[in-house]
């Protein structure tokens, strides 16, 4: 069983992230290149990874370190495929 504490600061550290979602959503919509749309994908990634891990610790179930792990490959092989489109020339707007 987890402490208050820990409760509180996983609470609080879940509405942080929500907020960074937010503002990388935005970064996401208004752009202006196709580089600031794949970093800002990329943030949203990540802190959806750390929002799984902590949802792993606030409810001591495992398997949201599993997703979060899931995720994180994902992501990065995400990254890489979109880095190398933009890089051959396949991502000008």
């Amino acid at each position: 069983m987890t402490s208050e504490l820990v409760t509180g600061a996983v609470d609080v550290a879940l509405v942080l992230l929500a907020i960074a979602i937010a503002i990388a959503f935005a970064r996401l919509a208004r752009g202006p290149s196709l580089a600031d749309r794949v970093v800002a994908l990329d943030v949203i990634a990540a802190t959806i990874v750390a929002a799984a891990v902590l949802f792993a610790i606030r409810t001591g179930l495992a398997v949201f370190v599993d997703v979060a792990l899931a995720i994180a490959l994902v992501m990065f092989l995400g990254t890489v495929a979109l880095a190398h489109a933009i890089e051959s020339g396949g991502g000008k707007e």
